[in-house]
């Protein structure tokens, strides 16, 4: 009894009812080996008479090193008409006889093909199977096919009366026209802050066995950071010190002078010009023409290198300035006691609240550690909206008094008409391509837990479905996160519709032109909800993305836009205009306190003028009501 019940959870993993969707349902070779001496998957000979096979593939496509597959699978006069009773799964096996376990989906055996006889299709009813394959993803924490050869086959598993239970293994059969020129090649890539891999993915067709052939080779295994030949100070123990202890050393030291009440420092690890929320918070003080001393310490990233007079220098205008904005992680600040009657501000790039972030991810994977100093000692931090200033103080660890809503600075653009038509004009000059079509823009966010692992799987679009779908109405631009590491490339058969737009710096001057926006779950949205224009939201990874990342709102109700899962679903929602807009007027009701331009305003005169102005009745309420 006991080692039926052990049996039985054995086979419930290895038949989970889900359909794979990048992780697979490997298990250790004792349960595989226990289930299979209990249940064989090759029953004697006489069972083999009894149980004649029915199978056939009748459908198999690809998309980069995604397959599709649908059939039918059953056992002569064992009907199926509970799908409770069967279960199938696609098994990879190596020449070493190890295994891979890929659930599939029963379907109904009519929708598989409904030429078959009506008596057929109803005694077989849950006969029909489907699934998708990733095999960039298939194995534990998202990594590729294994390097091997491997054949495959198609297992099914019923259930009868009395506990009988039947278990049998085919090859897939012919599907050699399946594939074009007789083989299909993709490249699948893995990327972690660790590890680069890259595979060729080779499928063929195995006359003798009757069976598809995968074989993953691989190309590339390495440590990134192992081949970093740049001469760097990074790696000396002087330059290390200089950065922490040195540079905080400096720092009490400089506190001794004056606090220089006039003086602005912008900081940022982020950029290297003075662009987004920085440059409409400086142009508004100079348009204003007030009696300040600015100073700028920029850098591409947090892993470009700071020469020793930077580091003094830094040091030296943390200690001095009345006013330090910044506008991202700035790691070297955290560790500091900012001195009494100094300001530190940070113009968070990101509009509205979204994918929890900082504080807010305590005792999850990849949190910070309730130790950590990040982000606690700003004096003040801004937003767009009362109603999210409770995730950025849990964000940021700091107190809700601290946060402010005056709006994000960089939205005012899109209160300004002028300079959208001054931007629109001179994209269309340099562009033309854009004009007389209607424009589509995919901005997704990265997958991976930083720059070092962002990747996206560009795989799970099926570009040749979209070019013939939508290319003579559409033209479709790519704005790829900038942190993104793989390979990509447009075939040229499709440059006339697809255009990467990819290293274009400001994202906000390319949604004035753009008449639909395609995301995930990035925080454009919130930019381009303010237009009141079309969004879709392709989340095909969802769940995975809820369980590891996680978000402040119920995903499905939060976005201003229809969920679509793949392809498909894209082109229909966009053929038929079943947008959602109603969802966008409240969407920005909630996020935005203030729809005016006027965001940079409020930040000088609620910050650095420390004014409230026409806004301080409103403040006044916020602050209360906490």
């Amino acid at each position: 009894m006991g080692l039926r019940k052990s049996a039985g959870k054995v086979r419930n993993k290895l038949f989970g009812r889900q359909p794979s969707s990048g992780t697979n349902a490997n298990l250790p070779d004792d349960e595989i080996e226990l289930l299979e001496s209990l249940y064989p998957a090759v029953p004697d000979i006489e069972e083999q008479q009894k149980l004649a096979v029915k199978r056939k593939v009748a459908f198999i496509a690809w998309n980069g090193p995604i397959m599709k597959i649908q059939g039918f699978y059953y056992l002569e006069n064992i009907p199926l008409p509970d799908e409770d009773m069967v279960r199938k799964r696609l098994v990879l096996m190596d020449k070493n006889k190890k295994k891979i376990y890929i659930p599939l989906s029963d379907i109904p055996l009519g929708s598989v093909d409904s030429t078959l006889p009506e008596d057929v299709k109803q005694k077989y009813r849950w006969a029909g199977f489907e699934g998708t394959i990733h095999f960039a993803s298939i194995m534990p924490n998202n990594m590729p096919l294994p390097e091997s050869v491997y054949h495959v086959f198609i297992d099914i598993d019923i259930q009868v009366s009395g506990g009988k239970r039947h278990l049998k293994r085919y090859p897939l059969g012919n599907i050699e026209r399946f594939l074009e020129h007789q083989f299909y090649t993709a490249k699948m890539e893995y990327f972690s802050a660790r590890r680069e891999m890259k595979f060729n993915l080779l499928v063929t067709y195995d006359k003798a066995n009757k069976t598809l052939r995968i074989e993953s080779v691989k190309l590339k295994d390495l440590d990134p950071s192992a081949f970093n030949l740049e001469k760097t100070k990074k790696g000396s123990l002087f330059y290390r010190f200089m950065r922490s202890k040195g540079f905080r050393a400096f720092y009490r030291v400089f506190k001794l002078l004056p606090l220089q009440q006039k003086k602005v420092l912008f900081a940022s690890d982020s950029r290297e010009e003075l662009s987004g929320n920085f440059k409409f918070v400086f142009d508004e003080m100079v348009r204003r023409g007030l009696d300040l001393d600015y100073h700028f310490m920029l850098k591409k990233g947090i892993a470009a290198e700071k020469s020793y007079k930077e580091i003094v220098k830094l040091a030296y205008h943390l200690a001095t300035a009345k006013f330090i904005l910044l506008d991202d992680f700035y790691p070297m600040v955290y560790p500091l006691k900012i001195r009494k009657n100094a300001e530190l501000v940070q113009l968070w790039h990101a509009v509205g609240a979204f994918k929890t972030f900082g504080f807010s991810r305590l005792g999850r994977p990849g949190g910070p550690s309730p130790k950590s100093k990040n982000h606690r000692n700003y004096t003040k931090a801004i937003v767009s909206s009362h109603n999210i200033a409770k995730h950025y103080a849990e964000g940021f660890g700091i107190d809700i008094e601290k946060v402010i809503p005056t709006g994000i600075p960089r939205t005012d653009v899109f209160f300004d008409g002028h300079y959208q038509e001054q931007v629109k004009a001179s994209l269309y000059r340099e562009y033309p391509f854009l004009k007389g079509k209607k424009v589509i823009m995919f901005a997704p966010t990265f997958r991976g837990n930083g720059q070092q692992s962002a990747h996206f799987p560009i795989e799970v679009l099926h570009l040749d479905k979209l070019y013939h779908e939508l290319k003579e109405e559409y033209v479709f631009l790519f704005k790829i996160h900038p942190f993104v590491k793989n390979d990509f490339s447009i075939p040229y058969e499709y440059s006339d519709f697809f255009y990467d737009f990819s290293s274009y710096r400001e994202i906000n001057d390319l949604l004035f032109i753009t008449d639909i926006l395609i995301t995930d779950y990035s925080s454009v949205c919130f930019e381009f909800a303010l237009l009141n224009r079309p969004m879709l939201f392709f989340a095909f990874d969802v769940e995975e993305y809820v369980r590891k990342r996680d978000f402040y709102y119920d995903y499905k109700t939060f976005i201003p836009g229809p969920l679509i899962r793949n392809t498909d679903e894209m082109i229909e929602t966009i053929k038929t205009e079943q947008f959602d807009l109603h969802k966008i007027k409240p969407f920005v009701q909630y996020f935005f306190d203030d729809t005016d331009g006027k965001s940079s305003a409020r930040v000088v005169d609620q910050i650095i003028l420390q004014e409230n102005g026409p806004d301080e009745e409103k403040a006044a309420r916020f602050l209360g009501g906490h």
